[in-house]
């Protein structure tokens, strides 16, 4: 009798490829996130960790290790933890978001969501043990 491990197997490495791509996605976004100021870092780091985790070990172990992006990563993983400094840049990108928003004159909605917005978010950020 014949098997069908052919059709199989080309799902099994499409749906490491898509692992893969969305790890690299949220890598990028990470990345990106170090030069924006709204954009979060350490969360699409985290999400990178788990996506390249279901499609390359080797790229999951890249990232963990690597000297820039991997102590938080760690922090995360090992502690449930935020550092010091990642929540000092946290409270600064804050402040400067809505104070930007403020002098620009954005309307009162705007201003208002995102003070709620990133309230809920320092809520979380500052409510994590600090490593």
């Amino acid at each position: 009798m014949r098997t069908h491990s052919r059709p199989h197997r080309i799902g099994a490495e499409a749906r490491l490829l898509a692992w893969r791509v969305a790890g690299f996605i949220s890598l990028a976004l990470g990345l990106l996130g170090i030069l924006v100021p709204l954009l979060p870092t350490t969360p699409f780091l985290l999400l990178a960790t788990f996506c390249f985790g279901r499609g390359s070990q080797r790229l999951q172990q890249w990232l963990v290790e690597h000297p820039r992006l991997g102590p938080p990563i760690r922090d995360w993983q090992d502690h449930r933890a935020i550092s010091r400094r990642a929540k000092t840049f946290a409270a600064v990108g804050m402040v400067l978001v809505v104070l930007g928003a403020v002098l620009l004159g954005a309307p009162r909605v705007v201003i208002a969501t995102q003070v709620v917005v990133l309230a809920a978010v320092g809520s979380f950020v500052f409510t994590r043990p600090a490593q």
